[in-house]
């Protein structure tokens, strides 16, 4: 006699399986507590001297001085801002504690635009050239040129500009936006370096499936290695602009005239007219706002690319 047993369900209950896949509460852990501590620390230092340029912009210079340790705007208004663009009469501004001098900011702003433009535009093609001649094509000694190109990361900016003041006076290129644009128009051993690292990880299989199509070396380049660098290449061109936007000692070097001034010296030159009375403070943090914003925008819209193509262009 044969005895069937019915096979037992491996099954449990509803109740049972969603104990089992409830995962168990998160507990706040000394580490964690004291990492969090740290981090909210660190975002306050580093936070802290843009709210306080934002509260001194709104203040009143007036309202400065009478109460300098408040956390609040005190007297809030505009007025500061409404120096920095030229808009405020000079009575009025002197009596603000201003110095009674107006810029020409949309010109200085159409300058800083132009200037960054060509640079990043000039900086960014030959850099992908030279990136691609580096990392791709093989000639005599392309190691060592690379080598001996990367030994321009050591020397410090500020050595190269009576060479290139010089370079551009013998051009005749003084106190015009293209001497301002031209010393880092072509390219630079950083940017060079950044985009040569990606196209290392581009997979040669492609470039040479494309040559058996015949295409060229040159035609690789332009249909095949920079449409597939577009996020590098946007991040190269953000940083760039950054600096180029941000830059002063040189423009200041070479602009002598109020049509080739860039923003950032026009603000310079704002800041240095300080009335009898004090320095315009709400003034001079009203124009430092003005112009960091656009570039802290800018950073902060594009800040995920820019960590993730340099974590993905790492050394090779």
């Amino acid at each position: 006699m044969t005895t069937t047993t019915a096979p037992v369900s491996s099954a449990r209950s509803p109740r049972a399986a969603a104990t089992a896949s409830t995962a168990p509460a998160r507990r706040l852990t000394l580490g964690k507590a004291l990492a969090w501590t740290a981090m909210a620390l660190i975002m306050l230092f580093t936070l802290l001297p843009f709210y306080w340029v934002l509260r001194t912009a709104l203040s009143s210079n007036a309202g400065i001085t009478a109460d300098p340790t408040s956390l609040l705007p005190v007297d809030t208004n505009l007025r500061g801002f409404a120096r920095v663009f030229g808009i405020q009469a000079g009575e009025e501004a002197l009596a603000e504690g201003g110095s009674g001098q107006s810029i020409d900011f949309w010109r200085y702003l159409g300058n800083s635009i132009v200037v960054a433009t060509l640079v990043t535009v000039g900086q960014v093609f030959f850099s992908a050239c030279a990136a691609y001649a580096f990392s791709r094509l093989k000639w005599k000694g392309r190691d060592l040129v690379y080598g001996l190109f990367l030994g321009g990361l050591m020397v410090p900016a500020i050595f190269t500009f009576l060479p290139n003041f010089v370079l551009i006076k013998q051009l005749g290129l003084i106190d015009t936006l293209l001497g301002i644009s031209l010393p880092t128009m072509l390219m630079t051993p950083f940017a060079v370096f950044f985009l040569r690292q990606f196209f290392m990880n581009v997979p040669v299989e492609l470039e040479e499936a494309a040559l058996l199509d015949g295409s060229s070396k040159i035609g690789n380049f332009f249909r095949l290695i920079l449409p597939m660098s577009a996020a590098p290449i946007a991040t190269i061109s953000l940083l760039t602009f950054i600096s180029s936007w941000n830059d002063y000692f040189w423009p200041l070097m070479v602009s002598y005239s109020e049509n080739s001034r860039v923003l950032t010296v026009g603000l310079g030159v704002f800041r240095s007219q300080t009335p009898s009375t004090g320095p315009d403070w709400a003034g001079l943090m009203a124009a430092a706002l003005v112009a960091a914003v656009p570039m802290l925008v800018l950073f902060a819209l594009s800040a995920k690319r820019i960590v993730n193509s340099i974590g993905f262009s790492g050394i090779k």
